[in-house]
């Protein structure tokens, strides 16, 4: 808790356990924003000389560290992913476009699905994430038929903790070179170990701070060569790497990541998952020591709790090899359980009949054993 004073270090601290929304930020946190502000006084316009020559590119080097990326010039940021998906489907210019994705997607990918559905300008087949048992072959399989535009899965599906274990033999299943493959790692970046290095140069990887990685708002992309080499929804910052033109009168794009850049973004975020990215490193956290420390914390609550509605029968995904970082239990009392443990001054979500609890490095086994207490 030392790491995180100024969140618990006061009386009326909550106990939070919905580490899979949004985390508590370490104190190091704190100090980069302050640096970002500090930096932003001292340089004035000058500040993006600094952003772009040392933030940004320490930045990438520790996403491509934490993703096993070949080349961390591919990574681009922005404010969330909600703008990065819209920038890759406006990279697709048949309409309707073919889409090929899970009943399971986040609401920054299924709603404007839906909204463009109405519109006839996407044709989408979705395959139900359940059961999970067979799913990874079930979607291969579909992927393997072709015929579509973008296939879009999660990593790891925010409405179970389900985990994807072998991206590469999805990846692989689709057929033509051309389709656009995106994976959602928002629920997997910090959280699981995730070798991307098979298929680096073959797919997008969307993901950002606000959670495991303990940094808060902000967002990246890794954008794979020769896909989307000249996006029409493009911002000025798309630009900042070839100013120099194209030479044929057209808009010039770099050719790294920075081409899916849009326009002026907040880049505290940017202070802020360095400083964070440093203290893990600084304290040997990888994340695979992190969930085993998460591991260790799910036992212990799962052994402790008696309840009918929160115990390990009612875990959507009981198998720990196949889960992210967070627990998931089918009850329709979800609701119901989360306004009693917030009386309790106990954070926990739900999403209709799922309750989602996530552990992370600020508890401890006395963290686990009084959230069982106040579900028992």
């Amino acid at each position: 808790m030392s790491f995180f004073s100024r969140t618990f270090g006061r009386a009326d601290a909550p106990l939070n356990v919905a580490a899979h929304s949004h985390h508590p930020w370490p104190d190091v946190s704190y100090d980069a924003q302050i640096a970002a502000w500090e930096d932003a006084a001292r340089l004035l316009d000058r500040k993006w000389n600094h952003v772009f020559e040392h933030v940004i590119p320490n930045a990438q080097a520790h996403i491509a560290r934490q993703l096993n990326l070949p080349d961390p010039a591919t990574i681009a940021f922005g404010s969330n992913t909600h703008s990065f998906l819209v920038r890759i489907l406006s990279c697709l210019p048949q309409r309707p476009v073919r889409v090929l994705t899970t009943g399971s997607e986040f609401m920054s990918f299924s709603r404007q699905m839906a909204r463009l559905k109405e519109d006839g300008l996407v044709s989408i087949t979705q395959i139900s994430t359940e059961p999970f048992e067979d799913f990874p072959e079930r979607f291969a399989h579909a992927a393997s038929r072709g015929g579509h535009n973008l296939v879009f899965l999660s990593q790891v599906f925010f409405d179970s903790g389900f985990a994807l274990r072998d991206l590469t033999k999805i990846v692989r299943a689709v057929p033509h070179r051309e389709t656009f493959v995106v994976i959602d790692g928002y629920h997997g970046f910090m959280a699981v170990p995730t070798d991307l290095s098979a298929i680096a140069g073959r797919v997008f990887y969307l993901a950002g701070g606000y959670k495991y990685a303990m940094a808060g708002e902000g967002a990246f992309l890794h954008c794979p060569p020769f896909y989307g080499q000249r996006p029409p929804d493009t911002g000025w910052y798309a630009g900042f790497s070839a100013l120099e033109g194209s030479g044929k009168g057209e808009v010039a794009y770099a050719a790294d990541g920075s081409r899916f850049l849009g326009a002026t973004f907040d880049v505290s975020a940017l202070y802020r998952f360095n400083a964070v990215q440093d203290w893990l490193a600084g304290l040997d956290l990888s994340v695979d020591k992190m969930l085993l420390y998460v591991r260790a914390l799910e036992r212990a609550f799962l052994r402790d709790v008696k309840s009918d509605d929160v115990n390990a029968e009612t875990l959507v995904v009981p198998d720990e090899a196949e889960r992210g970082r967070f627990l998931c239990f089918r009850t329709p009392k979800a609701g119901e359980i989360v306004a009693r443990l917030a009386a309790r001054n106990i954070i926990a979500d739900h999403r209709g009949d799922r309750l989602r609890i996530g552990f992370g490095l600020y508890h401890s086994e006395d963290s686990a054993r009084r959230l069982a207490a106040a579900l028992g």
